[in-house]
C-alpha cells in the first residue's frame, strides 16, 4: 500500500510517501515555514511525489495529521487530504499528532510505554500516554506541566512532543524520542 502522509499541525509543511506493504519511506518534502500552509502544500506534496517516483495514481491512501495543532494548518491538511482522497477514489485516514509522535518514539524505544505530549501554551500540555503496545491508556488530554510529569513517572515513559524538554528538566531521568 503506498500512503501520503500529510502533517500540517505545526510549523512543518510536510509530505511524505510510504511503502506500507515494505516499511519504507519513498520519498519526502519538508518545509519549515511557520505559517502559510496553503500557499506551499500541493508543492511540498509534488516534491515528495516526485522524490518517490510514485503519481497520483499510484497512491493508495492519504493520512493526515488532525491535531491538536495550529487550527489553520489542520483545516489546510485535512481539507487536502479530503479533496485527494475524493479526486483519487482512496480513503483520507485522519491520526492524531500524538498518535504519529508516540508511534515514533516507540519505534526508537520498543517495549516502553509512551507519552506524547505537545506545548500548548498558557501553561498547558496535550497530551496522551501509550502502554508498551500503543494502546492509548489516557487521553488525549489538556494537562499541567505536574499532571504530565507525573502520568510519566508512573509509566515509566519514554516522553516525545515539543513539551518533552519541558517535562525532562523535572529530573526524574526520562528518555525521549523524537520530538
Amino acid at each position: 500500500m503506498k500512503l501520503l502522509a500529510i502533517d500540517c499541525a505545526a510549523n512543518l509543511c510536510a509530505a511524505c510517501v510510504h511503502d506500507a506493504d515494505v516499511g519504507i519511506e519513498l520519498g519526502r518534502q519538508v518545509l519549515d515555514l511557520g505559517k502559510g500552509h496553503a500557499e506551499h502544500l500541493m508543492a511540498v506534496i509534488e516534491a515528495a511525489l516526485k522524490a518517490s517516483g510514485i503519481g497520483y495514481q499510484g497512491l493508495d491512501a492519504v493520512a493526515v495529521s488532525i491535531g491538536p495543532g495550529s487550527f489553520t494548518g489542520l483545516r489546510v491538511g485535512v481539507s487536502t487530504a479530503r479533496g485527494l482522497a475524493l479526486a483519487l477514489k482512496i480513503p483520507a485516514i485522519g491520526v492524531t499528532t500524538l498518535e504519529a509522535l508516540a508511534a515514533e518514539a516507540a519505534n526508537a524505544f520498543p517495549g516502553r510505554a509512551v507519552l506524547a505530549a505537545l506545548d500548548a501554551g498558557r501553561e498547558e500540555l496535550h497530551a496522551a500516554l501509550f502502554d508498551e503496545a500503543l494502546v492509548l491508556t489516557y487521553g488525549p488530554t489538556v494537562a499541567t506541566l505536574s499532571q504530565a510529569t507525573g502520568m510519566a513517572v508512573d509509566a515509566k515513559a519514554v516522553l516525545t512532543g515539543t513539551a518533552a524538554p519541558l517535562i525532562a528538566a523535572s529530573g526524574h531521568g526520562f528518555d525521549t524520542g523524537p520530538a
